[in-house]
């Protein structure tokens, strides 16, 4: 099980996180209400995809002894129509999608670009995203 995260409301939509020692603060943009003091929760969803992607593939590439430079990630998160997405299981009207580009650094031939292709959607979060979670949520006194 992985260490708690501590979210407590501060002022107006402003969020203190508190993660072990690590501080951090979320918002809403301006126009949605907050005061822009930090990222908004679905970026901050975003910047965990993205960490964990980029992790995993430094990972998998050090232990095969392959030359990864770096890796850059760009993320979105939208929500389209469902009927925009051919390979989508559900129907319901709208479905969120996240757009993912990975860009590598390092002297790597085609084979071992299109593995790291591969290994990034095998990352811990996004395994998590694209499976079945359960949330229990409940008052404690």
């Amino acid at each position: 099980m992985s260490e708690a995260v501590h979210v407590r409301s501060a002022k107006g939509l402003e969020q203190e996180v508190e993660i072990g020692r690590h501080r951090l603060v979320a918002d809403e943009p301006t126009d949605g209400g907050g005061t822009d003091a930090g990222p908004d929760p679905y970026q901050l969803l975003l910047a965990a995809l993205g960490s964990c992607t980029s992790m995993t593939l430094r990972l998998y590439a050090r232990r095969k002894g392959w030359p990864l430079e770096g890796v850059d990630i760009v993320l979105r998160h939208r929500r389209i129509h469902a009927a925009d997405c051919a390979d989508c299981e559900t129907k319901v009207v709208a479905i969120d999608q996240i757009d993912l580009e990975i860009t590598i650094r390092g002297s790597l031939d085609e084979q071992q670009r299109e593995r790291l292709l591969e290994i990034a959607d095998k990352c811990p979060v996004h395994r998590t995203l694209t499976s079945e979670i359960k949330i229990r949520t409940r008052l404690v006194p």
